[in-house]
């Protein structure tokens, strides 16, 4: 017979898959979407935590009341992060991507720097600027910033490129007031390629380098 607490957890997890879904809490255009979706990915593992480790329905109950409202503060907070840095950038080029638990900033490689360079170009230290004066706004998160390329050239090359044009845009951050104990850098040369490399469209797409926020739990 399965034990209350195994139920619980289960049926949270349940809830957990279903709300991913950004259909079940309201359309694309609903400014609390992620709110909303964050106090419901927040119940469903509070209540599963709760349940295992409390061992009854009262804990699954406490846990999905805690998860839910941290979730949704975390929610909110993304959302109204990624609203202002849209009023605030000054180049349509850069993408922000706001996955209910993380805004990913992209800025391709063709505004951020030269052919084979990691020297940041002038224009492009406004929004950088920007994003620094945002992420001191929004203290609680980690910050991973990670360089790619394309796959034409020596992987070898391509991998250090990386890793050195994640540090420039990571040293733009930290000298405008971010703390180097928020910020991680990573280069993954071309080994994440988001479009096809057999294109010079595709090519362009995947030199670029990502700024992940993550808020702290």
């Amino acid at each position: 017979m399965i034990k209350l607490p195994l139920t619980l957890a289960l049926g949270a997890a349940v809830a957990l898959g279903a709300c991913t879904d950004p259909s079940s809490v309201g359309g694309v255009n609903d400014p609390n979407r992620n709110a909303n979706r964050g106090a419901l990915i927040g119940a469903a593992s509070g209540a599963a935590l709760g349940a295992v480790v409390s061992g009854n329905a009262r804990g699954a109950a406490l846990g999905a009341v805690v998860g839910g409202a941290a979730g949704a503060g975390i929610g909110y907070s993304l959302d109204r992060q990624e609203a202002e840095l849209r009023r605030d950038f000054d180049n349509e080029a850069v993408q922000i991507t706001n996955t209910g638990d993380s805004l990913i900033v992209t800025l391709p490689q063709e505004i951020l720097f030269a052919s084979s360079s990691y020297e940041i170009q002038p224009g492009m230290r406004g929004d950088l600027v920007v994003l620094a004066n945002s992420l001191q706004n929004y203290q609680g998160s980690t910050v991973q910033v990670t360089g790619h390329t394309d796959s034409s050239g020596d992987a070898g090359y391509n991998q250090t490129l990386s890793e050195r044009r994640a540090g420039a845009v990571a040293n733009v951050l930290t000298s405008n007031g971010v703390s180097s104990t928020r910020v991680q850098t990573f280069g993954q040369g071309e080994n994440r390629p988001i479009a096809s490399n057999l294109t010079p469209e595709g090519r362009a797409l995947n030199r670029r380098v990502d700024v992940v926020i993550l808020p702290n739990a």
